[in-house]
């Protein structure tokens, strides 16, 4: 063969050799131009800091930057490529303890762990962490009964005037630490709602029934530990009236959820019993009224009273859920059997909630309240906070009788008992780094618990040698360049 010809097709199998081995190589296709470019890349790509003699006449500063196997064979020594690691910074132990032991404080009782990690995050290569959850013998519980006081509910307020010692009582097996609060809601205060004559206003109902004032929203009672204050109060309580069909519980809800000094609220499970025999208004339902304002998620309780009923719309299904959730609150739906399938369609929207069937008259409220709370307290579901650009997170929970979930169900574990424990595999991933390259923070927490685990997440950004550029160095052109990581930048 013509000598010629065989050095052009040798050249042209060098050549197709080499382009097919950099199509897949994504550490080559990057074309970095310094080590904090590469290590970016993903976790295969190193920097070759050899000096300047590593390079191949007329090859680019970017051949430095290759996949580990590959420099090793191009004659490589000294290759940068750090890792990943990360440090344990608060590691309280899950608490062990009976029912009837000491009693502990909410704030000194423990059900996940760890509670505070530090991250290195390199580009490309996933951090696992290991949680442990355990349920918690005796939490403490913290009840607030939400009820519909419109006049079809007149019956269901009979039944609950007894409610407060009879659920003390049922309690008391589940936890010593046990406080229930109440409050009430009919409609908002305009029209069409409700009829705004005057005597409609002191009166709503009609012939003979002395009904009170219509209102939206009113906090009746503080949680409290004294189950007989609340027997008192309620039976104080009067049957209001509305027109329309469907009430204005989100209003009374958002309320709930959002003034935790007005119910007092603790760092302990909270459990939300909302109690109608109608659907509810949501937010757009206040055009009919003339209340155009959306709905603004903060407090205005005035003399136990909400204030901005005739200003503010209801709120959205998607801004209760964020409210429920950012405040720790699980919401037992007991509504009626006619309202059974927008309840539950309700449920499948907010997470950590359950839905039961009210009798005609509530006399089942005690034992719907005891079934879902075992319910909701089976599950521990794990949630995380809003992640910093290019970071992912994927979960697998190891849940009882060897159970192992992944993907979206890797959150979560069900058939909890008081005193069982399970763990979650978490793997924490970056993609690059964030423009600033600053340390962020996440939290995952698991839902209806006060308790969350913080982790910081640094950035691997830059190579260790990096640290050891030399300005003005001889190894550049005449002086001029700063040489680092065996290359003039």
């Amino acid at each position: 063969m013509d000598l010629k010809l065989l050095f052009m097709s040798t050249l042209f199998g060098i050549i197709c050799c080499s382009s097919a081995q950099q199509e897949g190589n994504e550490c080559i296709k990057a074309n970095a131009l310094s080590c904090g470019e590469c290590i970016q890349v993903g976790a295969k790509c190193g920097w070759c800091t050899d000096t300047q003699e590593f390079l191949k006449q007329g090859e680019p500063t970017s051949a430095r930057c290759d996949e580990l196997e590959s420099l090793r064979k191009r004659g490589c020594d000294k290759i940068e490529n750090p890792h990943g690691s990360q440090r344990i910074l608060k590691n309280k132990a899950v608490t062990n303890r009976k029912k009837g032991a000491e009693k502990l404080r909410p704030e000194d009782i423990t059900q996940i762990q760890p509670q505070k990690l530090s991250l290195n995050l390199r580009s490309g290569e996933p951090q696992n962490i290991k949680l442990r959850f355990k349920r918690a013998e005796d939490y403490p519980i913290d009840l607030y009964y939400l009820m519909d006081l419109s006049y079809s509910m007149k019956d269901d307020l009979e039944n609950v005037k007894n409610l407060g010692t009879s659920l003390m009582k049922e309690m008391s097996k589940i936890t010593s630490d046990f406080r229930i609060g109440f409050g009430s809601f009919v409609e908002k205060t305009v029209m069409p709602y409700i009829s705004t004559t005057p005597a409609k206003l002191l009166n709503p109902c009609t012939g003979d029934q002395n009904c009170t004032s219509p209102f939206s929203y009113k906090n009746v009672l503080k949680l409290t530990s004294n189950g007989q204050q609340f027997n008192s109060l309620v039976g104080q309580q009067q049957i209001s009236g509305n027109l329309d069909s469907p009430e204005g519980g989100f209003d009374a809800i958002m309320q709930v959820a959002v003034c935790g000094d007005h119910i007092g609220w603790r760092n302990v499970t909270r459990l939300l019993v909302f109690s109608t025999d109608a659907g509810f208004h949501f937010a757009g339902d206040g055009k009919l009224g003339g209340i155009v304002l959306p709905n603004d998620g903060k407090c205005h309780l005035e003399n136990s009273m909400y204030t901005m009923s005739h200003y503010y719309d209801y709120p959205s299904i998607a801004h209760l859920v964020q409210k429920l959730s950012e405040n720790n609150i699980q919401t037992i739906f007991a509504v009626t059997e006619e309202f059974q399938p927008v309840y539950k369609e309700l449920k499948n929207l907010i997470p950590k909630s359950a839905v039961g069937t009210l009798s005609a008259n509530s006399s089942n409220v005690i034992n719907l309240i005891i079934d879902a709370y075992n319910s909701l307290s089976s599950e521990v579901i794990l949630e995380n906070s809003k992640l910093p650009e290019g970071v992912t997170i994927t979960y697998q929970s190891r849940c009882k009788n060897g159970v192992v979930n992944e993907g979206e169900n890797g959150r979560k574990c069900s058939n909890i008992s008081i005193g069982d424990e399970v763990s979650f595999n978490i793997n924490i991933t970056a993609q690059g780094c964030p423009k600033q390259g600053k340390p962020e923070s996440i939290k995952i927490k698991p839902l209806g618990f006060t308790e969350e685990v913080e982790i910081l997440l640094n950035f691997i950004c830059e190579c260790e040698c990096h640290k050891h550029g030399i300005k003005n160095s001889d190894m550049c052109h005449n002086g001029n360049g700063t040489f680092e990581c065996g290359a003039c930048r």
